[in-house]
């Protein structure tokens, strides 16, 4: 090891828990662009196949619990690990495993993406697996970043509106005791609003809603932003400002592909190309 190389920064480590995505626009693919973007080294546990485009969801296969429980438990015991992020876990006893695991490794911030549903509307979650993310792995969260359709569906009621949504917020984290980041680009209107609650303080992060049809892999590569900059050791607040802003660019210069059949499919840039701006 010569001098240069001992010199060399070390990036920090992240990891995402989640689902491969072909397509590379959501799931864990777009957790490694999100993390690379940042500077920070990504550590990956596949917790299922999904065969699938930005348009539809046409097959989804479970890696065998056990599997997934091994790639989590050899990256914990291998790398410096201060933040791990999950998204689609898919059965109730991928939920489970993944919570038996964290329950013993409080030290490590855990950001849960409660992925329920696809952008396209299909279902990602078996309906069992709801009550294990609720009796087990949200409470063990640093922080849960739903949208307003799970948001729904973890309360079981209708939020329609910016007061609702705000209500809806602080309810999910006296019940499982972490922060939340509720995110409202469901509600509609010339601007989005995410709603992030933080030791009982709310915050606002409001962006002009963007005319693009990229949507799909957003919930994901925002909760990986924010899993990034905690990796950075920047607070909570700070890390959703940046993921914040650079979800808004990933939507400003995304772009489109023809497919064979003459679709359009439409993508984030996760930092494949120069985004506008720096953050």
């Amino acid at each position: 090891m010569n001098d240069q190389t001992k010199n060399r920064t070390v990036p920090a480590v992240a990891m995402t828990i989640a689902g491969s995505d072909c397509s590379a626009g959501a799931g864990l693919q777009a957790d490694l662009k999100t993390f690379q973007f940042f500077g920070v080294h990504g550590l990956t546990v596949v917790t299922c196949i999904v065969s699938e485009t930005a348009n539809i969801v046409r097959r989804v296969e479970d890696v065998d619990p056990s599997m997934m429980e091994d790639q989590i438990l050899l990256m914990l015991d291998t790398f410096p690990l201060t933040v791990a992020k999950t998204g689609m876990l898919g059965s109730a006893e991928h939920v489970r495993r993944v919570a038996a695991i964290f329950r013993k490794h409080p030290h490590i911030a855990l950001i849960v993406d409660p992925v329920m549903i696809a952008s396209t509307g299909a279902s990602l979650l078996e309906p069992d697996a709801i009550d294990i993310y609720c009796n087990e792995l949200l409470p063990l969260a640093t922080l849960m970043t739903p949208n307003l359709p799970e948001a729904e569906t973890l309360l079981g009621s209708k939020i329609s509106d910016s007061s609702e949504m705000e209500n809806a917020a602080r309810k999910l984290a006296a019940e499982y005791g972490c922060s939340v980041l509720l995110k409202g680009g469901h509600l509609g209107g010339a601007e989005c609003t995410d709603l992030l609650i933080y030791r009982g303080v709310l915050h606002r992060y409001t962006s002009p809603r963007q005319n693009v049809k990229a949507s799909h892999g957003t919930g994901c590569t925002l909760a990986a932003a924010v899993a990034a900059n905690l990796a950075l050791g920047r607070l909570l607040p700070e890390s959703v400002r940046i993921a914040k802003a650079y979800l808004d660019e990933t939507l400003a210069t995304s772009y489109s592909y023809q497919s064979l059949k003459g679709e359009s499919l439409h993508a984030l840039n996760q930092g494949t190309q120069t985004l506008n701006s720096k953050l």
